[in-house]
């Protein structure tokens, strides 16, 4: 075993000894993962995964919806951050290997970004598992550029190469920014791809949304640009007319209902001095996710404390 692991003090959620689990009991890891190679507007997705953590620990661990502390049915612990590998296809490279031994350890992975490019490797593993991957998405962008500014595995292009594996599908929430170059790509894979564009928000169907992933392994990626920038402005690229928390959390929720969830990450955040409320935020989305694949998702499901 390569990884290593936080002292649960210094951990996602900053448990006390006496409530936490050893790395054989868990059953899920969190892998923070602070690549910042390609960011094209403003930077810090360094610092992304130690600002969750840090504000993980601010985190009511009562979750009202389950009427439990989630995290004693779940079992989580924390990787310590590699130092992360250059060129960027190589981060990628080490990304997929830490998702891997995770998965061979028989953990649920959650990714803390970094910026989106993390999403190439961390879904490897996971395709050459399951026949079919589906793609839970929330972001602002589509992120279906054959790369961008020379750099294959942009963030940009996150998305894009994740389809370069034929055995996923995507379904893209909150996109309001897309380019004329993604257009050819978006239109000859209208078969793997269907993005629910922000100003439609108003008209979408819970039940045409969760048809989607019915019966399916599930991978949430969640790229925190896909929530409005009122809500959100710590990021490279904040927008409006995005995402609110409760219409993400209750499309998560929904899904959880009727699939598989293997695997996820929280990426984007670029932490800005005096806007804690973001940082908590991501380690509030994260916990969520997590609570949501073990409490609620098919095959995680654990039976609820007596």
């Amino acid at each position: 075993m390569t990884m290593q692991f936080l002292p649960p003090s210094k951990a996602f959620l900053g448990l006390e000894k006496k409530d936490a689990v050893s790395p054989k009991e868990a059953k899920a890891v969190v892998i923070p993962f602070g690549l910042e190679a390609s960011v094209s507007y403003g930077g810090g997705t360094s610092k992304g995964p130690q600002a969750m953590i840090d504000a993980s620990h601010q985190v009511e661990l009562f979750d009202d919806e389950f009427w439990c502390e989630p995290f004693r049915q779940i079992g989580i612990v924390t990787a310590k951050e590699p130092k992360i590998q250059k060129p960027i296809s190589k981060a990628i490279d080490q990304l997929e290997a830490l998702v891997e031994e995770a998965l061979v350890m028989g953990k649920f992975p959650i990714v803390f970004g970094g910026e989106h490019s993390i999403l190439a490797g961390a879904i490897r593993p996971y395709v050459r598992r399951y026949k079919e991957l589906v793609l839970l998405h929330f972001d602002a962008h589509a992120d279906l550029r054959d790369g961008y500014g020379g750099e294959h595995y942009s963030h940009a292009a996150a998305l894009r190469r994740a389809l370069d594996h034929k055995n996923v599908k995507l379904y893209s929430f909150g996109i309001r920014n897309i380019s004329q170059s993604e257009i050819p790509f978006l239109e000859a894979n209208g078969h793997r791809i269907k993005i629910y564009w922000a100003r439609d928000k108003a008209k979408w169907n819970m039940k045409e949304i969760v048809s989607h992933f019915k019966g399916k392994d599930v991978y949430v990626t969640f790229d925190i640009d896909g929530l409005d920038g009122s809500l959100m402005p710590a990021t490279g690229t904040p927008e409006p007319g995005g995402l609110f928390w409760q219409e993400s959390v209750d499309i998560i929720r929904e899904v959880a209902k009727v699939s598989n969830f293997v695997g996820a990450d929280v990426n984007e955040l670029a932490p800005k001095a005096n806007l804690h409320s973001c940082n908590f935020l991501a380690a509030k989305l994260a916990y969520k996710i997590l609570t949501y694949a073990f409490l609620v998702s098919k095959k995680n499901k654990t039976k609820k404390a007596a």
